[in-house]
């Protein structure tokens, strides 16, 4: 881990408090490191900071702002390996999976950095200008989730920091390391007040979002969480961005070849331990191929390594936290009280670690627990089905819409079946694809507004229209 005791920064300051929160190691069930949480009047100064450093962030020049990303990204790349190891650590994920991490905050940052919103002229004559420019909203308060817990920090961060805003980022308590260190890092290249990072529990996040000086919310996390979020942002009409949960639908045609393709539909499914807002969670498979696909699916599956996210070998780490591991376990047990078929796992050998096997379900009925509910864990049920329209109408049976994909060769059927899913995002023949530059957002319950992209960039932003005439 790198040398710090974890401070949380205010104003430029590095804080500690008394009150202590603990972060356990997933894969050991051992404490860790302890780290300070705020509390409310820890939150009124950075949140009142912020507000004083809000016009002098705001004036500063956009190409100063740019280069002062750059500057958090080398920050970080300047310690890649330790920044790597400490979300293993906190998170879980294998050594790979935080190499993507980490590697993913210095090119956002880096990325985004080289992002602009022009003012544009609307109409100009003798009649006078309409000018149409972006302006920063004030305060950003971030909510982050403990999946990818520094990443989708850094997905917020780094827009909301280039359109003149500053920010207070409330990390997960189960993973707030990272952001820590990485809140630590920035005041030596940000003004005080810029950038305030206060760790603390779900009581910190509500005080966040019902302030009065905060302008926006930028959470990510469940659905009902951001139910809840919508809620307390009323107050004062603040503006919201909520990546939420998902319950992705993955349809397989019946020209593809099973073996080939088993690979890259497991990865779909089990990225981060399934702990992922996008990955698959309802497995739909032509009737004509879907032994052949399960097949292949677990004999790929029982050549994967699970383990301490350390160790060179290890593909899947643990489940992050005690919480979620219960909330797998549960499902689990009720995929067996419900008399369903496991052609993979469904035995959890309970020990130190948060350890959930690889598990599979035969084709359950879509009302199961296993197909409506939003595992979050390394649960997969292959569903098996007979035409488009059927598949269609079954894939869209849900309250979330966040991402799906379609997998075949008919590369016009695959479009024509994406262009009907409910969906913010759907890939074909891949999964899984972000961009610093590629919009980002869910339909229906999976959240509200865009990340990344221009459109996402905005979102921070208010559009202020000017008109004027000659006298």
């Amino acid at each position: 881990m790198p040398s710090t005791d974890f401070p949380l920064s205010i104003a430029g300051h590095l804080v500690q408090t008394p009150q202590r929160g603990e972060v356990i190691n997933p894969a050991t069930g051992e404490v860790l490191v302890d780290y300070p949480m705020a509390g409310r009047q820890e939150l009124e100064t950075a949140v009142q900071c912020a507000k004083a450093a809000f016009a002098s962030w705001s004036g500063t020049p956009w190409e100063v702002r740019q280069a002062k990303l750059v500057e958090l990204a080398d920050l970080i790349a300047a310690r890649q390996e330790q920044f790597t190891r400490l979300l293993t650590l906190e998170q879980g994920k294998a050594s790979s999976g935080a190499e993507w991490e980490i590697g993913g905050c210095i090119h956002w940052l880096r990325e985004v950095a080289q992002q602009t919103l022009p003012q544009s002229v609307a109409s100009e004559g003798e009649q006078g200008q309409v000018l149409c420019r972006h302006v920063p909203l004030g305060v950003v308060g971030a909510i982050t989730p403990w999946n990818f817990p520094l990443l989708l920090a850094v997905w917020k961060v780094a827009p909301a920091l280039l359109t003149g805003n500053t920010v207070v980022v409330k990390p997960s308590p189960y993973t707030p390391l990272c952001t820590l260190w990485f809140g630590e890092l920035a005041q030596r290249v940000l003004p005080p007040g810029v950038l305030n990072i206060v760790a603390g529990g779900n009581e910190l996040g509500q005080w966040l979002t019902e302030h009065p000086d905060v302008s926006k919310i930028a959470f990510t996390g469940s659905t009902a969480t951001g139910s809840r979020v919508m809620q307390s942002a009323a107050g004062n009409l603040k503006r919201v961005t909520l990546e939420l949960g998902g319950n992705d639908p993955a349809i397989v045609l019946p020209d593809v070849d099973p073996k080939s393709i088993a690979e890259k539909l497991f990865w779909a499914s089990f990225q981060n331990s399934a702990q992922f807002c996008v990955a698959t969670k309802r497995l739909f498979i032509h009737e004509s191929i879907y032994d052949e696909v399960a097949e292949a699916l677990c004999e790929y599956a029982a050549g994967v390594k699970i383990g301490n996210g350390l160790e060179a070998d290890t593909q899947l780490g643990p489940l992050q936290n005690q919480m979620q591991y219960d909330k797998v376990c549960d499902l689990i047990e009720d995929t067996h009280r419900a008399g369903l078929r496991f052609l993979a796992g469904g035995t959890v050998v309970h020990g130190n670690g948060y350890f959930i096997p690889i598990t599979l379900v035969d084709n359950p009925p879509d009302d199961a627990r296993c197909v409506v509910e939003e595992a979050f864990g390394p649960v997969l049920p292959l569903l098996k089905y007979r035409d488009v329209e059927e598949v269609i109408a079954r894939a869209n049976n849900t309250e979330y819409g966040l991402a799906a994909s379609v997998w075949g060769r008919d590369l016009a059927q695959a479009q024509a079946i994406a262009q009907r899913l409910e969906a913010g995002t759907v890939w074909i023949n891949q999964v899984h694809q972000f961009s610093p530059h590629i919009a980002f957002g869910g339909h229906k319950q999976s959240g509200l507004g865009i990340e990344n992209a221009l459109e996402g960039l905005a979102e921070y932003t208010n559009v202020q229209t000017i008109m004027g005439r000659p006298l």
